[in-house]
């Protein structure tokens, strides 16, 4: 990615009557930072996500992002290596190439017409999808189209639509995630569940909920089974409950929150490791940088659970309404996170079909035994 310093970067608290504008970022290998803004008009949530399962080693690039823009209708393809753009521009009355700018980047595209002096911006997206080869970008006009032609980073991946949104996120997170499922742990059941509502609507996928699956198990809620028998015996339910649908394949889980629910407890996560974990975690930081020490601080100390995670998306303050946008960030961490280690998915799939014994990420060999480790279960100190 081209290291950049976001241009007009501001954060706005929930509480606050103007504009809204909630952020996210991910801390992915080697210690990439990417933001990304999008803005509403009620009360919002400021949001921060990022992916410490791998080490931070690489002092970290900023690269700043802005809502696709699109004035004009245009088609997209993509032919494995290559893909093109292209645009209407017969209207526009275009007398000369000069007329044209096409700005391409590693992860961004403008492109403006002149029209009587004045520059038009015909398609602006930052981030695209992914990555391209800017120096191997080349357009021309052929009748009233204007067509561009990418050369992509990664040939292997599939681009839905040349800008990054929700939209290609969910289309393109199947080839990535191939079948794996989602769980959501945090401290907030309501959160889990509503952003797992969307996560499960994008990718087809089946929602499922713990507290709901609890209730029906037991015939009560989940609030009389703790006043009745205590938290353990809640989580160790839970636990059951993770248990059986640890194979499931192509479901988001949302989990129960606090420390009544089996992901608050570090030696219930055998289970929870059969797939991409992501910590909806609420936060006082008044900006990502704070958001991000606030994380390193977390995983450092080791001290909650949650720090077992893959992906880590931190909230200020919380609005139902925005948990499309929750579950975008979600998306857009996790398919960087698979991006830096493609064989993550067949992974997952492998400590399955070994019995889901505890050794993540560092899988043992067939018949390992934990018990032989001193009782201990590798991967969730």
């Amino acid at each position: 990615m081209v290291a950049t310093t976001p241009a007009a970067l501001h954060f706005l608290p929930p509480n606050t009557t103007t504009t809204k504008t909630i952020h996210f970022f991910s801390i992915l290998k080697p210690n990439v930072i990417s933001l990304r803004s999008f803005s509403h008009s009620s009360s919002s949530s400021s949001l921060f996500s990022l992916s410490h399962r791998y080490p931070f080693s690489l002092p970290p690039c900023k690269c700043s992002f802005t809502a696709p823009v699109s004035t004009t209708t245009y088609e997209f393809s993509d032919n494995a290596s290559e893909m093109e753009l292209k645009l209407n521009i017969g209207s526009m009355d275009i007398r000369s190439t000069k007329d044209i700018l096409v700005d391409a980047n590693d992860t961004s595209l403008t492109i403006k017409v002149l029209r009587s002096g004045s520059p038009i911006t015909l398609i602006e997206t930052n981030p695209l999808f992914d990555r391209i080869k800017p120096s191997e970008t080349i357009w021309y006009i052929d009748d009233d189209q204007l067509i561009v032609n990418f050369k992509k980073h990664d040939p292997e991946l599939k681009w839905p639509d040349i800008m990054q949104s929700w939209e290609s996120l969910a289309a393109g997170s199947s080839q990535l995630l191939q079948g794996t499922s989602i769980y959501l742990v945090g401290d907030s059941t309501e959160i889990n569940q509503k952003v797992a509502e969307e996560l499960a609507t994008g990718l087809g996928y089946t929602p499922l909920g713990t507290k709901e699956l609890l209730e029906t198990y037991s015939n009560q809620t989940v609030d009389s089974w703790l006043l009745a028998e205590g938290s353990d015996s809640v989580a160790e339910g839970e636990g059951a409950i993770l248990e059986s649908i640890s194979s499931h394949v192509r479901t988001v889980v949302a989990t129960l929150g606090g420390k009544h629910g089996a992901a608050g407890r570090s030696d219930k996560w055998r289970h929870l490791y059969a797939g991409f974990t992501v910590w909806l975690s609420q936060t006082e930081a008044s900006d990502e940088d704070s958001a991000r020490e606030e994380t390193h601080r977390n995983v450092k100390d080791g001290v909650s659970a949650y720090t077992n995670a893959d992906v880590v998306v931190k909230l200020q303050g919380w609005d139902p309404a925005y948990a499309k946008s929750v579950a975008q960030g979600c998306l857009s961490a996790l398919k960087q996170l698979i991006l830096s280690d493609k064989k993550l998915p067949g992974k997952k799939g492998l400590y399955i079909r070994l019995g889901c014994r505890g050794d993540w990420p560092n899988i043992q060999p067939p018949g390992w035994d934990p018990s032989r480790e001193g009782g201990e279960i590798p991967g969730t100190q």
